[in-house]
């Protein structure tokens, strides 16, 4: 009897089967156009739980877009894509008052931001005001236009796409706003078996367009219920301390310039419950915290130009801090 009172205290006290069914056929989804990029999506997944925003790097060609486009087909939610240029302005993105010759009176327009998920495609193409124009919006899920607050609709994710920075015609996105986003997702080069199922998928298609064959699944009272699940995952105060030592870490480090904010504990912490969730939990391990490392941190930490003209990445020394922390147990 007592063994079975043992058992009792394994099972999850917070019941994630809805969630995890939600989270197979949106992959199910994904995967009938993508070829491989898991880590990806479990990172876009895991960013729609914690309810925050993503940046996907990549060089041209390797599946942001149709990533973005896809995850949101998937869901029954409304989506917008906005592109970025050096032109556009911030009303562009934010919508504009105009005024109504019948009423006299000013009428605001709402711009495409006022959606459930905006893709925002090659965030770094346009200047930094226009940048700026989002810090309000994916912070506090609400704009200021001529004194008046507009509350987004909820769920409000923003995913942006960028290319390389070295490349030409883009600007370096500012440390505040890379700060607004959960996750940097970096995308590499397909291998070579995955190459070949790409070809022969385009191949099979015979000119018919990808997103037809996704279905949308998940609805806004869903998604909200499962991030209110990922929510309650309990996590213990020696993995809250674990979390701590690594972004102190990160602010001692002799190669950063820059270490990570109290914003980037929170996140590491809102990721490691959605990995948690994800995994089948509702309790976090050491072990989801440092799946939640990198992609939370790469992006708002700064290398020293000492160490960075060597050649050293963000991720490199994220890495040996992980390795040098001594995990809980």
């Amino acid at each position: 009897m007592a063994n079975t009172e043992d058992n009792l205290d394994f099972k999850n006290r917070i019941d994630l089967t809805e969630l995890l069914e939600g989270i197979t056929l949106i992959k199910n989804e994904i995967g009938k156009v993508i070829v491989g990029q898991k880590g990806m999506i479990d990172l876009l997944i895991a960013s729609i739980l914690a309810n925050g925003h993503s940046l996907i790097e990549g060089v041209p060609g390797v599946a942001k877009t149709i990533s973005a486009k896809l995850l949101a087909k998937s869901l029954d939610i409304d989506f917008s894509r906005i592109q970025f240029t050096p032109d556009l302005m911030p009303s562009d993105i934010l919508g504009t008052s105009v005024f109504n010759i019948k009423s006299s009176e000013f009428e605001f327009k709402q711009g495409p931001i006022f959606s459930n998920m905006i893709l925002i495609d090659e965030i770094n193409r346009a200047p930094a005001k226009t940048q700026a124009a989002l810090f309000e919006v994916m912070e506090e899920r609400q704009i200021t236009i001529d004194g008046n607050k507009f509350k987004m609709d909820l769920p409000f994710i923003v995913l942006a796409t960028q290319n390389p920075v070295e490349q030409e015609g883009t600007y370096r996105l500012p440390e505040a706003q890379l700060d607004r986003f959960l996750f940097k997702i970096d995308i590499d080069y397909p291998n070579l078996d995955e190459e070949i199922e790409i070809i022969n998928r385009e191949q099979d298609l015979q000119g018919a367009i990808k997103t037809d064959k996704i279905t949308s699944h998940l609805t806004k009272k869903q998604i909200a219920k499962f991030q209110d699940l990922v929510n309650q995952v309990i996590i213990e105060a020696h993995l809250v301390k674990y979390i701590a030592d690594i972004i102190i870490n990160t602010r001692s480090n002799p190669f950063l310039y820059l270490g990570a904010s109290p914003r980037a504990s929170i996140a590491i912490l809102k990721a490691s419950k959605a990995f948690a969730a994800m995994g089948g939990r509702d309790f976090v391990t050491p072990e989801d915290i440092k799946q939640a490392a990198i992609p939370v941190l790469q992006h708002r930490v700064i290398v020293t130009p000492e160490r960075e003209m060597e050649g050293v990445t963000t991720k490199q020394i994220i890495k040996q801090i992980i390795e040098a922390v001594e995990i809980p147990r």
